[in-house]
Parts: C-alpha cells; structure tokens; sequence
C-alpha cells in the first residue's frame, strides 16, 4: 500500500513540454510499485505572464529592492490585475542604461494591458508604447525578441479592438509575419503565435489575407488548429470579396469554410461558429450570381446552428437574426411573402430574449423594422408599418447623439414615417421625416460620404410633401436636394448615379425644367465612373449595371426635342450614345472626337482627365455660360459635319416620345415628329422581324416573302415616309444623293435601309419607289464615329488586300460553308493588280494568322461563320480554325491604316441586348479598330447565294478604272446598292437586305 509519503519516482518537463498540454488536465504515469500503478493528473494555469520561467528579472545578480517590488507586483498582478505601482517603481529604480530596463518595461506593460482587459484603465496608448521600447531594446539576436514580438502584437490587437484603427491590425499582421519564423516547431510560442494570427481581427488586404495562408501552412492536416486558420481565411476573403467583387475570393471562401466543417464532428465546441459563417458566405454567392442551391444551403446551414444553440444558449439570439436574415435574401429575390412572415417570426423570438434596454436587442430591433418595412410594401398592412416605427424609435435610442452611426438610424425612421405619411397624409410625419434628415445633415462634416443620404432621403421627404399637398415649394426642394445628392464629391459613383437617374425619372414625371440638367449630370458620372474599371469589359459591365440607364441616351434626346433644343437633343444623344466605343478606343467621350482633326491629336488623352475633374456645370439650367457651351459643342460639330457629304438621320426611340432628327450639311437640324409609332410598338415590330427572318430561311427562293412585305410596308408608312418628305421637299435632297441612318433603342433591331412601299403607281407605269431607289443608304453608330472615319481618310497608303476565308470550322463550331473557297477566288479575281493580294484559307486561317493580316492589309474580305454574343458582345467572334477571333481580339490591335472590310459572315452588324444604344457589334468594331467603310450583316448569311451579292458588288466597286487601279472605299454603300438592285432575280429578298453599310 501506498501513502506513507514515500518517493515513487522522478519526472523532468521541460516548461514548453508542461505548455504544450493548454490549459486540458493531462495524466502523469509511474513505474508500478508493490502492484499498484500510479498516476497524477495536473493542469496548467498560466497566471502572469513574465519575462522567463522563474519570474525574476533577467540580467546581471538582482539587487534585493528590485526583486522584492518585482515579485510583490507579481504577486499583487496576480491577486486583483489592476495594480502598476510596483512595475513603476521597479521601472524607476532600472534606468535605461539598467540590464533590466527591458523586463522592467515589459513587467509593467503587461500588468498595464491587463488592467485594460480587464476595464481598469483606459489608456492602451501608453501600453503599446512600452511595448514598442522594450522591442527596441531587444534586437533580433535577443534570446527574448520573439516574445516582445509577440507582447507588442497583443496589445496591438487590443487596440484594434477597442478603437478599430486599421494601421493596428496592418502592424500586427507584419508583426507575426516576421514572428512565426522565429517560433520552432512543436513550442508552446508556435502554439500561442499561430493561435494569435487565427484570432486576429480580419483584415482583407493583400497582406492580411498573405499572411492567414502563411498559418493555414503551418497547420497541416490533422493539426488541432488547422479549422479555425481554414475559417479565418475563408472570412477574410469573403471581406475582401465585399470590398472588391471577385467572385474568385468568395468561390475560395467557400470551398475553404467547407473544409473547415468538415474537420469538425458533432459536439466540436466552434462546429456552430464555421457553420454560420460558410452560411453566411453561401447568402453572399446567392445575392451576387442567384443561384438557388446557395440560398437553400445556407438556410439549412442556419437550422443547424440554431439547433446547436438551443432555448437558453448565450448566443441563440444571433442565429435567430441571421436565419432570418437568409429568408429575406430569398424574398428580394423572388417575392416570396411567406418567407418574410417566417423572418418576422424569428426576429421577433429573438427579441424576447432580452428586455428592453438591453444591449443585444440593438440589432434585432433594426433587422424586425427592417423586415416590418418589406412586408407592409408587399401586404400594405397598417399595423407592420406602426410597429416598424415603434421599433426604429426604440433602436433609435440605444444610440447617443455622439455616436457617429445615428445618423443612419434616423435615415431610416424617416423613411418609415414617409411612408406612414403616403398612408394616413398626417403631416406631422412627414415633417417629422423632415427633420430627421436635417438633424442628420447637421450632424455630418460637409465632405462626409453620408451627407449624400441626409440630401437622398430629404429629396424623398420633399416629394412625398409635393404629391399630398401639391406646394411647388416642396418640388424645388425635392429637386435641390437630387442635385445635392447627385454632386457629392465623396460619395461613390454607383450611389450618385442612381439619384442622377431617379431625379431624371422624377423630373420627367412631373415636367421640371431640371430634366436636361439631371440627364446631363447622369452623363458625366457615368463618363467618370466608367473610367474607373482597367479593362473594357469591366467598363461594359459597369455601364449595365444601373436599372433604367439603358434608355437614358434617348430619353435625353427626347426631352431635349420636346423642349424645342434640337441643338441639344444631338448633343445629348451624342454624349450618351457611342460611350463604350470612346472610351475603348482610348479617345475621350465621342463628342471630343470631334476635335480631333489629326491622329496625332486623336491619341491626346485630354478628354478623360476633363471628365475626372468632376465637372459640375449642367446642360438645363439657367446659366447663360451654360447655354454657350452648349452652342459652341453644336457649331463645332456641324463645321466638322460640313465635310460629309449628306444627312445623318438620328432616329430616337424613347418611352416618352419617337422622333427623327436630321442633320443635313449645313444649316439648322430638323425634327421629324413619328406620332403613329410608340416604343412598345417598335419592339413588337422587332420580334415581328425576327419570326419572319427565320421563317424566311426556311422558304424556296421563289416563294414570296409575304410577312416581311408586310412589315418592310409599316417601316416606310410608319418610319421612313415622314423622314423622306422632308429630305425630298424641305431640303431639297436630290435623288441616289448618301444618306446616314444613325438608330438608337429598338431602332437598332429593324432594318429601316429595308423600307418599302411595295406599290404600283397610280398610272400603273412603274412601281412606287422605295428608300434604297431614292437614296444610297448606310448607318453611323454615332455621328462623331463617321466624322472621325471622315477625318481619318486624309491619310492614305498603298492599298493592300487579303482575303481570309474558313469553311472548315472544325467540330463543334458550325456547320461546314461550302462556298467560301470560290468566294474567296472570285474575289481575288475582282481586286485590282495596283493592290497587293494575298489569300488565307482553311488551316492557315487561325486566330494569329488573321489577326496580323488585319494589321498589316487596308483592305479585308472575311468569310466565315459570324457570331454576335449579345450578352457579352465584345466576345462577338469570327469562327477561325483553332481559335475565336473576337472583337476584343481586333480592338486590342493597332490598326493604323485600315480602309475597307467586307464582313460576309453571320451576325455582323447585330447589336447588344443590355446596351442598344452602343450598337457593339464586329461591323462596328471594326469601324472603331481604324476601318472607315465596313459592310457588315444584320442576320445569318446563306453562302450559296451571297457570293452573287458579293461578285455584284466588287464589279461595281471597282467599275469606273479601266485600268483597275483606284481602290477608293468611300464607293462601297454605292457598290453595296447597285449590287442588291442588280441580284433580285437570284437573292431572296431577305438575303439582300442582310447586307449593310457602315461608315464613309
């Protein structure tokens, strides 16, 4: 038996070794002794923290004073955490030049953050300071240096957390990566070290999120800490994902939180944290790309952890908030009521968790208003909207008048009480929501960002006023504030220009002079914020990304012309039409092209640092310097017009009106009033075009193409007719003189060059004429687009010609084009000899071998399959051997002298579904990329009969040099009309309308 105090055995540990174990009870085993095996089971505290193993100061032999306040501080710190005043003694005693001043200075900086951690003291500067001078006294030879990185990186965390200072957690993060290096494997300082990365704050910069893949590293597979690096990693990038937009980071996010799961089995004590946060990462894929399983999974991931947190759990609260916050992420999405009663349900459980006053009922009060608000909208239920009222003022009071976020409580309790105000008309809400927003105002430095919702919300207050009470007073101020709003400097382009949109909606709504000025400012901050992005996808999509700006160009336009400025109207629709091809071509917005007389001066970049200046003058206001800017921007653009020979018809298709603009040589514009024909009707006219093109393709040659008749009948009765009365007997515009049809909107889908009357003259001698009798036609983009191509004609070189056929696609790209080799010889053959000619076909037509034919030709014949993607057009491509030749292929090249090119494949001149107005397709493309006269197509190409169109049309444009050697493409909409005039017998009609002219 034993017990009788006698020695069983010996065991040696080191201090790393005893640190290891935490702070989990571990056993120690003996050797048996008279048949019994003993054991002790110990457990590790650490108390204070203290420069070595035995708590005395390090250094020379320790003089007797030093030593008795050092260990009565420790014993002091280690009784009540508060007391400094023995570390401060012992700091006085240990001057600088004292071995011991460094671990006097870390003594008292420990007790100090102690003493902060536990609301004892307030100041942590003073802390970090100490901190920051025993680092100093310990270079990194100093057997101690790792650990006063580590002390410094603590009570930088501290401060972090206390003050959110960004440079903080920036100098940590910097601070443990020159620190884990130094911290050898399978110590208790690695352990403690990459246990501070994993629960340091997150920080989405590039370094920060560096710095989380360095500790995922250092624990591998079955490494004890390896989930919680997985879940700090993953919600950094998920930050950074909110702060960029990479979908990248949150598809990594994911896939890392996953794993983390993974790693934890049932009754795991962090299982219910990485469940919520992956659930959280999931909510966030689903708002960015909708995709359903994500918003299902996240939901089912949030059950789980609410189950984790049952009733009397200290955090049930939270999960309650955020599976309800998943269901209203579903509602915005699809509309679903249920989901917004269940959310309203769960919100409301967690409120009874606590009772009023309490801290932890702040973010469920906002998240149940917030959720009252979406479900009054949706059911119109009075008592969700008073209860929402009653709930933002409750909220509203956890916040003082200092805080630096009531500013956004009131924002919304204003909303609300406008709301209740629209309902009930009591006017002492809306001028309650009044001076809500003017005490936030008040509160805000003038270069705040949130100023621009104090002006965003006072604007909706205003003009919820005006439409009850009907005070034009109430309507100034409403518009004021949109203008205020729309101008904040400090805040982001995406916000601004959704209030520049909404004060133009309103403004039109309600017949305010203000509507050209909000048009106008719309502009600009599209120039600027598209400017912003790297790349020109990046800019497309910046560019689509806003409800209702798609129309904002015509819009323009129409207001301008229903206020009488055509002057105006041609100038908007020009600053709004064409933005993309400008900014592509790296050339400033069209209306700078045209000053550019040179293409030494086209390479200026003046225009795009003009728009970052922010320029706040508007084209509506009163302002006469306004006015003469505006004249001067129209006379320069009809001098440069002087020097096209004829008119450019801008047709504008807007919801609030249909119009023609004619813009001739010289002389004043022209409105074209189009009464009988709508938006809505146009677009049906499109669908229209679009059934009858495809069943056309299905017909015999002779049959007769019965509905597009029809509808080439209402283009010219509708459209054409009006627009030609005034060419032929205002203008005086003689007959087969050029005409440029320059479409915008729907107008863009319909082939107005097509129109026709279909009708024998009343003497029956001849049938009535149709547009392409009367005049040459071709289309612009953009009236700056064809000044430009113009301009750029006055430098000419050696003509040179290549054509570049592929009929043999390969799998998967199309079907095999027969035609193309005997197309690609006949035109060899139709080339005159002055031009260099040279042919690329079958394997040799790849996606290099074209795009360096197109650099080093002024002339260019492709025949191949064409494909406009209208969804993303700069992936537009022609079909090459191995590879796509894209639109962005073409633009990305310098091609300085391009003259001509014939596009005879599909989809050519077809333009973009989310931005019509920027007509981005290969014709145009190509007119951009430096060719100044392009035929292109508007609908899939038959082969077998558009080689008579195109052996028609190089007869005729090259008919008039007996010797074949002038090459001049400004003869092509000539060439292009006589061809489809002189193949009617041969090419069904919707074969020769299929064929269009861009450019000179």
């Amino acid at each position: 038996m034993l017990g009788s105090g006698e020695v069983i055995g010996k065991r040696q540990m080191s201090w790393d070794e005893l640190l290891d174990h935490g702070d989990e009870p571990f056993d120690l085993y003996f050797p048996p002794m008279r048949g019994v095996h003993p054991s002790l089971t110990l457990k590790v505290a650490i108390v204070h923290a203290c420069d070595n193993q035995n708590g005395a100061l390090s250094g020379s032999p320790v003089e007797p004073k030093i030593a008795r306040d050092t260990d009565a501080g420790h014993a002091h710190l280690a009784k009540y955490y508060v007391t400094t005043a023995r570390f401060q003694l012992v700091l006085d005693l240990c001057p600088v030049s004292h071995p011991d001043h460094p671990t006097a200075l870390t003594n008292l900086a420990c007790a100090r953050l102690v003493g902060y951690i536990e609301n004892h003291f307030q100041d942590i500067d003073t802390t970090v300071s100490l901190f920051r001078d025993t680092l100093a006294l310990r270079p990194q030879s100093h057997p101690n240096h790792p650990l006063s990185l580590y002390n410094l990186t603590l009570a930088l965390s501290w401060r972090h957390h206390e003050k959110c200072t960004a440079a903080d957690i920036r100098k940590a993060a910097k601070l443990y990566h020159e620190l884990l290096p130094l911290c050898p494997e399978g110590t208790y300082l690695r352990r403690i070290v990459v246990n501070g990365c994993n629960n340091l704050a997150i920080d989405a910069s590039d370094e920060g999120i560096y710095l989380r893949r360095v500790v995922l590293e250092l624990c591998p597979l079955g490494h004890q800490l390896r989930p919680r690096a997985l879940d700090k990693l993953s919600w950094a990038l998920s930050s950074r994902f909110g702060q960029h937009g990479s979908i990248d980071d949150l598809d990594t996010s994911i896939q890392l939180g996953r794993e983390a799961v993974s790693l934890c089995p049932e009754g795991h004590a962090d299982l219910y944290v990485y469940l919520n946060n992956l659930a959280v990462s999931l909510v966030s894929r689903f708002n960015h790309q909708g995709k359903h399983n994500d918003l299902d999974e996240a939901i089912s991931l949030h059950e789980k952890v609410l189950c984790l947190r049952q009733v009397g759990h200290k955090y049930r609260d939270f999960s309650l908030n955020n599976l309800g916050n998943a269901p209203i992420a579903h509602f915005y999405k699809h509309g679903d009521i249920d989901v917004i009663t269940r959310a309203v349900s769960l919100y409301r459980e967690a409120l009874v968790l606590f009772p009023p006053g309490h801290p932890r009922r702040e973010n469920t009060l906002h998240n149940l208003a917030l959720a009252l608000v979406t479900r009054y909208e949706k059911l119109d239920v009075s008592e969700d909207l008073n209860e929402a009222i009653d709930r933002y003022r409750e909220f509203l009071q956890f916040r003082r008048l200092d805080d630096p976020e009531r500013h956004v409580n009131l924002f919304n309790l204003s909303s609300v009480l406008c709301s209740r105000f629209t309902h009930t008309q009591k006017t002492e809400d809306v001028e309650e929501a009044i001076a809500l927003c003017q005490e936030s105002l008040a509160a805000l430095s003038s270069l705040h960002p949130h100023r621009y919702f104090s002006y965003m919300r006072l604007q909706v207050a205003y003009l919820t006023r005006y439409r009850i009470l009907h005070d034009p007073a109430d309507l100034l101020l409403a518009v004021e504030h949109s203008r205020l709003a729309s101008r904040h400097p400090t805040q982001g382009f995406p916000d601004r220009i959704k209030e520049a949109i909404e004060w133009a909606y309103q403004a039109e709504g309600y017949q305010h002079e203000s509507a050209l000025e909000a048009y106008q400012m719309c502009f600009e901050l599209f120039d600027s914020h598209v400017m912003t992005r790297s790349s020109i996808i990046s800019q497309r999509e910046a560019a689509t990304a806003f409800n209702g700006a798609q129309s904002l160009p015509v819009d323009a336009a129409s207001c301008a012309i229903r206020r009488d400025n055509l002057r105006q109207a041609v100038e908007l629709a020009e600053q709004g039409r064409g933005q993309q091809w400008s900014l592509a071509s790296r050339l400033g917005t069209p209306l700078e092209h045209l000053k550019f007389a040179s293409p030494q001066l086209a390479q200026r970049l003046s225009g795009l640092s003009k728009r970052l200046s922010h320029a706040q003058g508007s084209a509506g206001s009163a302002d006469p310097a306004t006015a003469d800017r505006a004249a001067t921007e129209y006379r320069r653009l009809t001098r440069e017009w002087e020097t096209v020979v004829g008119p450019v018809i801008i047709l504008i298709a807007s919801q609030y009106s249909c119009s023609a603009i004619i813009i001739p040589t010289s002389g004043e514009p022209h409105h074209v009033p189009l009464p009988s024909i709508t938006l809505a009707d146009l677009n049906i006219l499109k669908d229209r075009f679009t059934r009858a093109i495809r069943q056309a393709s299905r017909m015999n040659p002779a049959e007769s193409r019965t509905d597009l008749i029809v509808l080439l009948r209402i283009i010219w009765d509708e459209i054409m007719l009006p627009i030609v009365n005034v060419l032929e007997y205002v203008l005086k515009l003689k007959r087969r003189s050029r005409i440029w049809l320059c479409p915008t909107a729907a107008f863009t889908s319909i082939p107005l060059h097509a129109a026709n009357p279909f009708l024998t003259k009343a003497d029956r001698s001849a049938k009535e004429p149709c547009l392409e009798d009367l005049y040459i036609c071709s289309y612009t983009p953009t009236l700056s687009a064809l000044v430009r191509s113009r301009q750029m004609m006055k430098k000419r070189v050696t003509p040179s010609f290549v054509t570049i056929g592929q009929g043999q696609p390969g799998a998967g790209k199309g079907k095999e084009l027969l035609a193309v080799d005997s197309e690609l010889e006949l035109v060899h053959k139709l080339v005159p000899a002055v031009a260099s000619r040279t042919t690329i076909s079958g394997d040799a037509a790849t996606r290099a071998d074209a795009l360096e034919a197109l650099q080093q030709n002024t002339w260019v014949h492709l025949a191949c399959h064409g494909k406009q993607d209208r969804m993303q057009p700069y992936n537009s491509h022609f079909v090459m051997r191995d590879e796509h030749l894209t639109l962005l292929d073409i633009m990305e090249k310098d091609i300085p002298h391009a003259e001509f090119a014939f596009l005879s494949a599909c989809h050519t001149a077809v333009g973009d579904e989310k931005m019509p107005d920027e007509v981005i397709h290969l014709a145009a493309g190509l007119q951009f990329s430096g060719f100044k006269s392009v035929i292109g197509t508007l609908w899939e190409v038959d082969d077998s009969v558009a080689k008579h169109v195109v052996e028609a049309f190089y007869k005729y444009m090259f008919k008039d040099s007996e010797d074949g050697d002038v090459m001049d493409c400004t003869k092509a909409a000539w060439a292009l009309n006589c061809a489809t005039h002189v193949v009617k017998t041969k090419v069904p009609l919707e074969q020769r309308m299929v064929f269009i002219h861009i450019g000179v």
